[in-house]
Order: structure tokens, then C-alpha cells, then sequence
């Protein structure tokens, strides 16, 4: 079974940068996403990638300001965030799923805890 744990949010000014981390453990690892949730509406992708060969997608709302990489010697997921906005304000999960990309929350199977990230204005 695949556990994840994300860490690095925190607060941040309009503007300003931020970088998500998604440590992975336990099992053959397909494609990592991150997603985002404000209380009240859906879970919401942000970006994915597959871990053997690194192909990407992203949230075309975001606008190429977040970069999602990763480190296979440390089984680690990084979500790069640029020029924050307030609107980015969320609670970010990494997610996992077997096979290839995917943009829809119903398709990963293992989630984290997630990690809260507050823009002020």
C-alpha cells in the first residue's frame, strides 16, 4: 500500500513563492498528483506526474506559475509555486494512482493529509 505525507505549506504573501513536498513509500508508484481543496467546494487538480519517464500535466487555471517534479532517489514529489495569488489559498494533497496521467480525483487511489497553504493579499 502507498503512503504519502506532504509538508511545506505555510503562509505567504501575494506574490511570493512557495514549494510543496510529497514524500512516497510503499509500493510500485504510477503517476503523483497534487490537488487542492477550499472548504466548501470540490477538491480541485492542480498537477500530475509519471513517476518512470516524468511527463506532466497541469491545471490550465494555474497559467504556468506551479512546476511539479520529481526525485526518484528520495521518492519525493516537489510542487513548485510561483506569484502566488490569494485565490491559491487551499489545502494541497498529494495523491497516487497506478498507470499513466490523470486529471480526475476519482482516479488516484492514496492521498496524504494534506498541507494548508494560506496567501495573504
Amino acid at each position: 500500500q502507498v503512503q504519502l505525507e506532504e509538508s511545506g505549506g505555510g503562509l505567504v504573501q501575494a506574490g511570493g513563492s512557495l514549494s510543496l513536498l510529497c514524500a512516497v513509500s510503499g509500493g510500485t508508484i504510477g503517476t503523483v498528483g497534487w490537488f487542492r481543496q477550499v472548504p466548501g467546494k470540490e477538491r480541485e487538480f492542480v498537477a500530475a506526474i509519471t513517476w518512470t519517464r516524468g511527463i506532466t500535466l497541469y491545471a490550465k487555471s494555474l497559467k504556468g506559475r506551479f512546476t511539479i517534479s520529481r526525485d526518484s532517489a528520495k521518492s519525493t514529489i516537489s510542487l513548485q509555486m510561483n506569484n502566488l495569488e490569494p485565490e491559491d489559498t487551499a489545502m494541497y494533497y498529494c495523491a497516487e494512482k497506478f498507470g499513466g496521467l490523470s486529471s480526475l480525483t476519482n482516479a488516484f487511489d492514496y492521498w496524504g493529509q494534506g498541507t494548508q497553504v494560506t496567501v495573504s493579499s
